[in-house]
């Protein structure tokens, strides 16, 4: 485990988009700076994912400074966005838990219904500390997270993914394969590892960050869905089910909650706490 590094950083500043891969990233107790601080919202208040609406994923948010977005998508002019006054606030809802958050900019709200074909709203989580608290049966008092599924960081490594290929490759869809990191949406990807030690990880150290594993991450048909086309196949959710459920999860990555704040970069030392 000597060799362990980080591979790569990934900061998606807009919940379900795509978002950018930084070479250093400062982390906050509620995740990489700037990562899914933003998110979208349905009529009812429901947040909106690539699980219901995959074409989420070919429109893009990049991080500008002071925590604003400039959004883009195939066919259509760029906005950008600043960071709204927190001043009108609205009730939404995130896999079952109420959430504050403070609504964007009409134009943002247009922007984004024109793109998905309906009514959506884009808002803003102004105060992270305060907001949403970590899932409790797995959390730590305090620990709170922004608009991330449910952790402030998912963790995953090369040498699974590569044995997940392999899986994949011996299965009924070895078309479907490799699959590409992006499938996993992660925030940070280790190398240097054995394929799934990080199961029977307690916690990690990168560089010079100390993050506690929280629980193993269940994964969902966001996997299945090609990152750059939109189309969805089997793969690997049916691979998953014969060889990763877990817990009654099918199961791949970890999720992380900082222990300290600091700036990670590409090539850090990663060390394991057992």
């Amino acid at each position: 485990m000597g060799n362990a590094e980080l591979r790569s950083i990934h900061v998606h500043p807009v919940k379900a988009l795509r978002g950018f891969s930084p070479r250093e990233a400062l982390v906050e107790p509620w995740g990489l700076a700037g990562d899914r601080r933003w998110g979208l919202i349905d009529d009812g208040g429901k947040v909106v994912t690539q699980r219901e609406h995959p074409r989420l994923a070919l429109a893009a948010a990049e991080l500008l400074p002071g925590g604003g977005i400039r959004l883009s998508a195939p066919g259509r002019d760029p906005l950008t966005v600043p960071v709204p006054e927190p001043v009108t606030t609205v009730a939404m809802e995130i896999f079952g838990t109420k959430v504050d958050a403070v609504l964007g900019p009409d134009t943002a709200h247009l922007w984004c219904s024109d793109y998905l074909g309906f009514g959506v709203r884009l808002v803003h989580m102004d105060d992270p500390a305060t907001r949403r608290p970590v899932d409790p049966d797995y959390a730590l008092p305090g620990e709170t997270v922004g608009f991330a599924d449910g952790y402030p960081l998912l963790l995953t490594s090369e040498a699974s993914l590569d044995a997940l290929n392999s899986l994949v490759a011996q299965g009924d869809h070895p078309a479907e394969g490799p699959l590409p990191m992006n499938r996993f949406r992660p925030n940070v990807v280790v190398a240097g590892t054995a394929a799934w030690a990080e199961d029977d990880w307690s916690g990690v150290v990168i560089g010079e960050v100390s993050f506690r594993v929280a629980k193993m991450c269940g994964r969902c048909v966001v996997t299945t869905t090609d990152q750059g086309t939109v189309e969805r196949g089997k793969e690997p959710l049916r691979t998953l089910a014969r060889h990763r459920r877990i817990g009654g999860k099918l199961v791949f990555g970890q999720n992380l909650v900082p222990r300290s704040t600091g700036t990670i970069r590409v090539g850090d030392p990663v060390r394991i706490l057992a």
